[in-house]
């Protein structure tokens, strides 16, 4: 083969460390802790469930009755608990001859078992002195035939804690957990629990051996946890059971950690607490990367005095020294008496978690100066909010520059066609400042198509490491019976976990992470495809989003010609709130079509009621595809100009904006070819651009592992054709070498993997010889290439 094509790898001086670029981001939704990588079986293990946690929940949601010949009665009650951090505990009464007792349904379908697996009961029960001692605990199917089976004696008096290893003669997805009980009185129960033997590496209040493999063999090079929204919504109060995620009630003996309300609507145990994280990221050779409040729940702007951060910032400290501190310090001797006397080498901390407003940057100062001072050597980590662009991202910059912040969390969630768009985001950022952590991304979608942009733009946060310093896909686990958000990275059910091809991605880049970055050069590929250069045209059109509002003059006007055209017979009233529909009103009003390249929208408006504000639809091709232009939006805190490109959203800059009650307001956007202006009552709002993809002949990076010498280049294709190309390593001499092919090819784009087909998108591998420092290679169409190259 040959071409006159060239990818020129320059193996000569390396242009930057890439340290820990590429790792996970793990946060408690979708189920990804209780019922996902906390290996626990038992759902509403200490009867601790709570409508506050979502409006479902009761104190004995997830067990039943049973009642076999004998007569009982199942309550919960607080008045003699096993520990006050978790008052409630069951209550089942006997009533009469035959046996009764109650039954656990697990989480999704049931408590899966398998032949000839091992199963880690345990309970904390006390029983009345008539009862029968002895308790019969099973895994039973739903039918009732048992699986498993032991026999403990309950001692009468006190709370004991009581455990078996049960193991299961068959194979069953859909369990029960029975707890079984004879005679006549009370048994009394907590904390009833029910691991695998086999958890990841037979940890005991361990891991699911199948989802942490899957981690595990990715190679990450860091783990963020635990959230995202999780860590900054709730009350500032600890002790309060909707209380904001405090790393310290998650410690120690798990009957004395205090379930929690967790934001994403349903319970936390706690189980997985922040031992559990900081050994788990050592466990899959990660470094631990936590995130902690800073007194601020943007969600509530609810905010904790500045006076009153002390017991904040000492929460912080004490996190290092828990990490870090020798074992005769006050939170290393915590540290090791939970079984690690060993520092677990904490060299990040973040500090909030995509924050919005100035009470959060005003407060972020003080727990930046106090941990540089005690404890200069950790990475103090930034937010810049949860949008690329905007008031709030650059306020974000702004404080991190300030305050010389080590690295900047940014996260966005955007359309395929924005990332391709913006491939050269971080070309202009400066070394010498703070480095970007990419702390969530993600293309809307779990096609073979998402994966292979987002293989793309990695290529090139990995060209700018002299920029960006980490950088982690999100979310990373799904529970698919418990969805909160999708696109998520691994999607599982009780008994099944599958890699997405965005999975395999990343994979792919932490396998082959690389030390140093090389340089590389393109010679011959031809030019970009270009889209077409066209102007932001199409329909306009109003909606309402949880609002009622009234609408006054609307005009249109030709910036080129100056002609205008009064729309203000339009409108009128526009409510999607039931009071509004009940009364015949619409939530839509559309404007009309536009194909001017450059004009101007203005418009009059005063909201009546609702929880929110509107919409500024522009630009509309199809239901699916126009820009907007948010007017209080999320809740009722943000002005937005977003685009949506065959369904998928992207924001193109957010500001912080509340649409009042009964005040009127003017607005004007302005359109100039694809650059968008708006103006809320004559002051500026936004200035940005919907930029259009210029897709390259081939994305390519490339750089050298350090400890064996081999050289890794990474080369995406996102066009259809191949590309044939001599690959060149220049520097790297004449003597033979060999290469490993490591290839995403062959797929439709709208292909993905599934629980029937948890393969059918996977990289091949292939081998050949490199015999004089070059290679030519035809680079299939749609394609992601990694080679390692090694002598």
């Amino acid at each position: 083969m040959s071409s006159k094509a060239e990818l020129l790898i320059d193996c000569g001086a390396p242009l930057t460390p890439l340290n820990d670029l590429f790792g996970l981001f793990f946060e408690d939704l979708n189920h990804a802790a209780d019922g996902g990588l906390y290996a626990e079986l038992v759902q509403n293990r200490s009867f601790e469930f709570d409508p506050i946690d979502h409006p479902s929940y009761h104190s004995l949601t997830a067990w039943e009755k049973l009642e076999r010949g004998g007569v009982a009665e199942l309550t919960v009650e607080t008045g003699e608990p096993l520990n006050s951090r978790n008052p409630h505990y069951a209550v089942l009464e006997l009533k009469g001859p035959g046996t009764a007792g109650l039954v656990n349904a697990g989480f999704n379908s049931g408590i899966p078992v398998r032949k000839g697996e091992k199963y880690r009961f345990s309970f904390y029960a006390r029983r009345d002195s008539g009862l029968g001692e002895q308790v019969t605990v099973s895994l039973k199917s739903a039918a009732g035939e048992a699986y498993a089976q032991a026999q403990i004696t309950v001692a009468a008096g006190g709370w004991e804690k009581y455990e078996a290893v049960l193991e299961a003669h068959d194979t069953d997805f859909s369990s029960r957990l029975a707890i079984v009980a004879e005679g006549e009185g009370k048994l009394y129960l907590d904390m009833v629990s029910l691991f695998p033997v086999n958890t990841y590496l037979g940890r005991e209040n361990g891991m699911r051996e199948d989802l942490a493999k899957l981690l595990a063999d990715m190679k990450p090079r860091f783990m963020r946890f635990p959230g995202g929204c999780l860590v900054h919504d709730g009350s500032l109060n600890a002790e309060d059971r909707d209380s904001m995620y405090r790393w310290k009630n998650t410690l120690g003996d798990l009957a004395q950690r205090p379930a929690r309300r967790n934001n994403w609507r349903y319970n936390q145990t706690l189980g997985l607490g922040y031992y559990e994280y900081f050994l788990f990221s050592e466990d899959i050779g990660a470094k631990p990367l936590p995130v902690l409040p800073a007194g601020y729940n943007p969600h509530h702007q609810a905010a904790v005095p500045v006076d009153e951060l002390g017991p904040w910032i000492d929460d912080a400290l004490d996190l290092i020294e828990f990490a870090n501190g020798a074992a005769d310090t006050e939170w290393g001797a915590v540290r090791a008496s939970l079984g690690h006397p060993e520092p677990f080498g904490l060299e990040y901390l973040a500090i909030g978690n995509e924050e919005v407003g100035e009470a959060f940057f005003e407060r972020y100062t003080y727990f930046h100066r106090a941990i540089r001072e005690r404890y200069p050597e950790i990475k103090i980590i930034n937010s810049s909010g949860p949008f690329a662009a905007g008031s709030e991202y650059d306020r974000g910059w702004n404080s991190a520059r300030e305050n010389g912040s080590d690295l900047v969390d940014e996260h966005f969630y955007q359309s395929p066609e924005w990332f391709l768009a913006n491939m050269d985001r971080y070309d202009s950022f400066k070394a010498d400042e703070p480095k970007v952590f990419l702390g969530e991304y993600a293309t809307w979608g779990n096609t073979y198509y998402n994966a292979l942009v987002e293989a793309a733009f990695m290529t090139r946060l990995e060209r700018n490491a002299h920029a960006v310093g980490l950088a982690c896909y999100a979310p990373m686990l799904c529970n698919a019976d418990y969805v909160n958000w999708k696109p998520d990275m691994i999607w599982f059910n009780n008994h099944q976990a599958y890699g997405t091809a965005n999975y395999y991605v990343q994979k792919l880049f932490m396998n082959h992470h690389g030390d140093e970055l090389l340089a590389v050069k393109a010679n011959g590929l031809g030019e970009p495809d270009k889209s077409e250069d066209k102007s932001v045209t199409g329909g306009l059109a109003l909606v309402t989003d949880q609002a009622d509002v009234a609408f006054g003059s609307i005009s249109l006007t030709n910036d080129d010609t100056g002609e205008a055209l009064d729309l203000s017979h339009l409108a009128g009233r526009l409510s999607d709130l039931p009071e509004g529909k009940a009364e015949g009103l619409a939530g839509t009003l559309e404007l009309g079509e536009t194909g001017w390249s450059a004009y101007t929208l203005r418009l009059a408006c005063r909201k009546l009621a609702g929880r929110r504000g509107f919409a500024v639809r522009f630009g509309k091709t199809g239901a699916d595809n126009f820009l907007y232009w948010e007017v209080g939006g999320w809740q009722n805190q943000d002005s937005i100009i977003g685009a949506r490109v065959n369904g998928r959203g992207s924001c193109l800059a957010q500001n912080i904006f509340t649409l009042e009650l009964e005040k009127d307001y003017e607005l004007v956007l302005e359109v100039r070819g694809r650059k968008i202006r708006s103006y809320i009552n004559g002051q500026p709002d936004h200035a940005t651009e919907d930029r259009l993809p210029n897709v390259e002949p081939i994305y390519l990076t490339a750089s050298r592992e350090v400890d064996t010498g081999d050289v890794i280049v990474k080369a995406v294709n996102v066009r259809e054709q191949a590309v044939n190309a001599r690959v060149v390593l220049e520097d790297y001499g004449l003597a033979p070498a060999a290469a490993m092919v490591y290839e995403l090819a062959g797929y439709a784009l709208t292909d993905e993997n599934s629980f029937a087909a948890p393969e059918l998108i996977k990289p091949k591998e292939s081998r050949f010889d490199v015999l004089d420092g070059s290679f030519d290679y035809r680079f299939p169409g749609q394609s992601v290439t990694v080679f390692r190259i090694s002598r």
